[in-house]
């Protein structure tokens, strides 16, 4: 049998990390949820990095074992635009993603999502991703940690991106080069919840376009899947979800017998405390179909 586990993305209590909840706050929220997972944002949740004192380390571990939680997926970022005069090369991404596997592997997690920078609107990556990361597939291999970008709206999974990650893993044989799967690719009704870190433009052309990938596509690709977000933007009163099919995704993981983590990731409006709510709808939500997909 499939084992589903459930966890959740920092990412999700930003607004509220900025103003009420500290990250010991953040795990209690998650440990209170029945979740065991926790998963960063390198620069975005890491005082110090890429060099956290270790106090912070010592103090990071502590709260994990406080709090029984075991870290997941490691979001880390390769700016290949970080020159006002020339694309970073692939030596010095290279460079980027060894550090932060390096990092996350002291830190204790098992995936990293490397975002490298992007040439277009439908998130084709810079080219030197496929040089960055097979560079880096042997460290990976000896720290046991699965470096998996991410599938992510406006990118649907049938695409010249994810084909060339497909035959990636396929060309280098690798078990520590993997996919992420957002869930915000099978969104079928338009939100109209507000990024704070998008513009208006960018909100209006693609970035909340319903793209609703049908499950058959979900399907090829489960075995070469190794994390998902799950992706969302609103759970109503009823703790029912407009946009995101819930019902169709869990049952395709439930049916094809995929285990893993679900990790959480809130992108609706952002006032403070929300989205301590929001998530803890959605945990509410997912449990109960999983339940009644396998009749408990």
């Amino acid at each position: 049998m499939s084992k589903l586990k459930y966890g959740v993305s920092l990412y999700s209590y930003t607004g509220d990390m900025n103003t009420v909840l500290t990250l010991e706050d953040a795990m209690a929220e998650i440990s209170d949820l029945g979740a065991t997972g926790i998963e960063i944002l390198g620069e975005g949740n890491i005082p110090g990095y890429p060099e956290p004192t270790p106090a912070w380390i010592d103090e990071w571990r502590r709260l994990l074992d406080r709090y029984r939680l075991e870290p997941t997926n490691y979001g880390s970022w390769i700016d290949s635009r970080m020159w006002r005069d020339r694309d970073l090369t692939a030596a010095e991404g290279a460079t980027m993603l060894a550090r932060d596997l390096r990092l996350a592997y002291t830190l204790g997690f098992t995936t990293l999502r490397p975002k490298i920078g992007v040439v277009s609107m439908d998130l084709v990556p810079h080219p030197i991703w496929e040089e960055v990361i097979e560079r880096n597939l042997e460290l990976a291999s000896e720290l046991d940690i699965v470096i998996c970008p991410e599938i992510h709206a406006p990118t649907p999974i049938k695409h010249p991106v994810v084909d060339e990650y497909l035959e990636f893993i396929r060309r280098t044989g690798s078990d520590h080069f993997r996919l992420m799967i957002d869930t915000g690719i099978f969104q079928r009704a338009i939100t109209t919840a507000k990024h704070d870190g998008l513009s208006e433009e960018a909100q209006e052309d693609g970035w909340r376009k319903p793209l609703a990938v049908p499950m058959s596509d979900l399907v090829a690709v489960l075995p070469y899947t190794a994390f998902i977000q799950t992706k969302f933007f609103e759970i109503g009163d009823d703790l029912e979800d407009a946009q995101i099919p819930w019902r169709e995704i869990m049952a395709t993981l439930v049916e094809q017998e995929w285990s893993g983590y679900l990790s959480s990731e809130f992108e609706g409006d952002r006032l403070p405390y929300r989205s301590i709510e929001q998530v803890r709808r959605q945990h509410a939500l997912l449990h109960r179909i999983e339940g009644e997909l396998r009749g408990e």
